[in-house]
């Protein structure tokens, strides 16, 4: 006996439908070659868009630098736009203002990069033998043997050697095909973000209108926070970093150690990528202060931590006050898949990726799981 409030036993398969499925059994059993030979095409036309997703990776990568390029400036874009600027106008500043700053810092920061660089390995051989008489090297060679001088002895040499640094970028052609590569490249990036920053909202719209009517509130309404938060994470990042830069190229001055504008650079490059930046450039730096003097590794070591505890809990809170929190262990996993996957563009998505999916989950998945009672 069942009452109403009961849920309906599901009926079993009508003989119609099991007549069905045992012909579609048989058909497949006695025409094996159609059936192996569709099996194989589709794995066929599988690997197929496999190669082809592999041989558009530069471009798809070039497509997702200036997507995530244009959702860093559309803040600045539309807060011009709140100041009564049209879109179209705030566009040429927002784009002016980016290629003067860029410009100016190449003007300033190239030249001076190439002669540090080439003092750098100018010096070397006195540098590493600087270092070779130091207390820490005494230590260390009495500690682990005359193994430690002769590792030095073969980074010198392969250093030194041009054909090694030839080697390593695949000769002479292959570096300046390089080259010519990563400025198309950039090239390509600018325009992409331009005609991105310009069509983001009616990119939006037609994003919009794929979702069924009843559905496209809610979306516009995740999609605005994703962007939000994507392009608040993107501006703190090269805020912080930049913060990092001048805090290096400062503390270099102060102490005195070599190349300091090569190793503020060096700072911005991979500072950039969250939470772990900063600690890879701590030991980077500290090692590269190491050829100086203990000493001044020592100093370098504590004032790089200590702004390091500054920047996590005074100035990144501030900074990063637009974006979706993310836990540290997510930064860490998302970091690590994202930049052995695309590199360091891998590892600078992977953050907002990652609170985008935060997000979605909170906002979607969890309330659809809560409303299952």
């Amino acid at each position: 006996m069942t009452d109403g409030s009961s849920s309906p036993v599901p009926s079993a398969p009508s003989p119609r439908d099991r007549a069905e499925s045992h012909r579609f059994v048989w058909a497949g059993l006695s025409q094996p070659f159609a059936v192996g030979f569709t099996v194989t095409l589709g794995a066929l036309v599988a690997l197929l868009l496999g190669l082809a997703l592999g041989s558009l990776s530069t471009v798809l990568i070039y497509i997702l630098f200036a997507l995530f390029a244009a959702l860093g400036l559309d803040p600045a874009v539309r807060w011009l736009q709140s100041r009564n600027v049209s879109r179209t106008w705030s566009i040429v500043i927002v784009f002016t203002a980016f290629a003067l700053v860029l410009v100016g810092v190449l003007l300033l920061v190239i030249p001076t990069l190439v002669r540090q660089v080439a003092s750098f390995i100018t010096d070397l051989p006195q540098s590493i033998a600087n270092f070779m008489r130091t207390d820490f090297f005494i230590w260390l060679e009495s500690t682990f043997g005359d193994s430690v001088g002769t590792i030095l002895d073969e980074v010198q040499n392969f250093l030194l050697n041009p054909s090694n640094i030839a080697a390593i970028g695949g000769g002479v052609l292959q570096v300046g095909v390089g080259i010519a590569t990563g400025i198309s490249g950039v090239i390509i990036v600018i325009v992409l973000t331009l005609y991105f920053i310009a069509t983001l909202p009616s990119m939006k719209q037609s994003l919009y209108r794929l979702s069924p009517a009843r559905n496209r509130a809610k979306l516009a309404d995740i999609t605005e926070q994703i962007t939000d938060s994507v392009g608040g994470y993107l501006m703190g990042m090269v805020v912080l970093a930049f913060f990092n830069a001048m805090f290096t190229l400062v503390l270099h001055l102060l102490i005195g150690l070599p190349f300091p504008a090569l190793m503020a650079v060096v700072a911005f490059c991979i500072t950039i990528i969250p939470l772990v930046g900063p600690v890879l450039f701590w030991i980077i730096g500290t090692f590269v202060a190491l050829f100086d003097s203990p000493l001044s590794a020592l100093i370098f070591a504590a004032a790089y931590l200590v702004y390091m505890q500054i920047e996590a809990y005074v100035v990144t809170p501030r900074v990063m006050n637009r974006t979706v929190s993310v836990p540290g262990s997510l930064v860490v996993i998302g970091a690590l898949v994202g930049g052995t996957l695309l590199g360091l563009l891998g590892a600078l998505i992977a953050i907002p990726v990652t609170a985008s999916i935060l997000l979605i989950i909170k906002q979607v998945v969890i309330p659809r799981q809560d409303a299952k009672v």
